[in-house]
């Protein structure tokens, strides 16, 4: 899995509430360390069923966590070009820095 924060590789694969990067010793089970997290989404949750977590940093119960395998930010493809869903985060970004959250 790939830590949330500090963005390095780590052996841990399936993360349970407690569990904290061995590198950064920040949590691991949280809602930033998943791959339904996503930043403007409800809840910042692509997952519609889970509950709302506050703090998107600290560990958490949620049962739908899934830990990510690469680390999150723009990816580009061969040419440069970014992916259709990085181009939605960008334009939300944008727009959220006009007009506020």
């Amino acid at each position: 899995m790939i830590c949330w924060k500090c963005k390095k590789e780590i052996s841990i694969e399936k993360p349970v509430r407690g569990d904290e990067c061995p590198l950064c010793h920040a949590d691991l089970h949280v809602c930033r360390a998943c791959d339904f997290y996503e930043s403007g989404a409800h809840n910042d949750c692509r997952e519609s069923s889970a509950d709302m977590v506050t703090d998107k940093e600290r560990s958490n119960f949620c049962d739908y966590f899934r830990a990510l395998r690469q680390a999150q930010g723009p990816q580009t493809g061969a040419q440069g070009a970014q992916t259709g869903n990085d181009k939605a985060s960008a334009a939300r970004n944008a727009f959220n820095a006009l007009f506020g959250d």
